[in-house]
C-alpha cells in the first residue's frame, strides 16, 4: 500500500486481542477453529505492534475474554502489565456473568487503571441481556465503557436485539458494539441497533465479508460519526483491513473520523 495514503491519517485500532506468550499460539488457533477462519497473525503484543506499524497505528484497544470466571483476575493483570510495557495500548479488562464477585472484578479493573470492560457472550456462553449480565452493566454504567461482541448466525447469545436491549435499559452505559453491531447478522443489526446515543460501532471482522457498498451503507445508517476502525487482530492484519476500509469511498474528513477521531471523542481521549 502507498505509504502516502495512510501517513495523512492518525489510525487507532479499536479492537485487538492479546494473550500471554506461552498460550498465544494455542489461543489464536482456537479462535480460528471457532470461526472456521484462517488467522492472519498470532496474538502476542509484539506481533500486534508489528502488524499495526505497517499502517502507522498510534493506539490499540487491547483486550482478552474470560471464558470461565476463574480466568478473570489473571487476564486483567496481564492486560494491565502489557499496557505498562506499551504506551500505545489502551486496555480493557474483563469479567463474566457467572462471576462470584462482579463488583470485585470491576474494582480490580479500576484499580489496575484499565479503561473499560470486554465481554464475548458467545465464548462466555451467557445471554448478553440476561439478568446475570445486567448486574455487570449496573456496576459499570456511567463509569466504564463496554466493548461487546455482537452477532453470530450460529448462536443467539449476542444477537443484535439483545445488544439493543442493553442499550435501552442502560442509557448511560457507553457501548462499543463490535463487528458493525452483528457479525454475520448485519441485516438484523441495521434494523434494531441504529439511533442509540450511547452506542458506537467498530467495523472489525466485517469488511472481509461485506461488499464495499454494503459496508458503507451500514456505516452511513449508523452515522459516520458513530463508527470506529478496528482490526480484530490476530484475525486480520492491519494493512489488509485498512485496504478494505479505504475502498468504502468515504471522504478524507470522514476517514479521519472513523480511523481515530470518533474513538477519541467517545472515550474522551486527548
Amino acid at each position: 500500500m502507498n505509504a502516502e495514503i495512510y501517513e495523512k491519517y492518525e489510525i487507532i485500532d479499536a479492537h485487538a486481542h492479546i494473550f500471554p506468550e506461552k498460550i498465544a499460539e494455542t489461543a489464536t488457533v482456537s479462535i480460528g477453529d471457532f470461526y472456521k477462519l484462517h488467522m492472519d497473525g498470532c496474538g502476542v503484543s509484539d506481533k500486534l505492534i508489528e502488524s499495526g506499524d505497517k499502517i502507522g497505528t498510534s493506539m490499540y484497544l487491547v483486550c482478552s475474554t474470560a471464558t470461565v470466571p476463574r480466568q478473570t483476575e489473571n487476564i486483567n493483570i496481564f492486560i494491565s502489565e502489557e499496557c505498562k510495557k506499551h504506551s500505545c495500548f489502551y486496555g480493557f479488562g474483563t469479567t463474566h456473568a457467572d462471576s462470584e464477585s462482579i463488583e470485585g472484578d470491576i474494582n480490580q479493573i479500576k484499580t489496575l487503571g484499565l479503561h473499560g470492560v470486554k465481554l464475548h457472550p458467545d465464548f462466555q456462553k451467557f445471554n448478553a441481556d440476561s439478568p446475570e449480565a445486567f448486574k455487570i452493566y449496573e456496576a459499570i454504567e456511567g463509569e466504564l465503557p463496554l466493548l461487546i461482541h455482537c452477532g453470530d448466525n450460529r448462536y443467539d447469545f449476542s444477537a443484535p436485539d439483545r445488544i439493543a436491549n442493553i442499550a435501552k435499559n442502560f442509557p448511560k452505559l457507553k457501548i462499543l458494539a463490535a463487528h458493525l453491531g452483528g457479525y454475520q447478522r448485519w441485516d438484523e443489526a441495521e434494523e434494531c441497533m441504529k439511533g442509540f446515543e450511547n452506542v458506537r460501532f467498530d467495523c472489525s471482522s466485517s469488511l472481509a465479508f461485506l461488499s464495499p457498498e454494503r459496508a458503507a451503507h451500514i456505516i452511513r445508517t449508523y452515522g459516520v460519526e458513530n463508527c470506529f476502525f478496528g482490526v480484530d487482530f490476530p484475525m486480520w492484519s492491519h494493512d489488509a483491513e485498512l485496504e478494505r476500509f479505504l475502498k468504502l469511498g468515504f471522504s478524507e474528513d470522514e476517514n479521519k473520523k472513523i480511523l481515530s477521531g470518533n474513538f477519541k471523542e467517545f472515550l474522551n481521549i486527548k
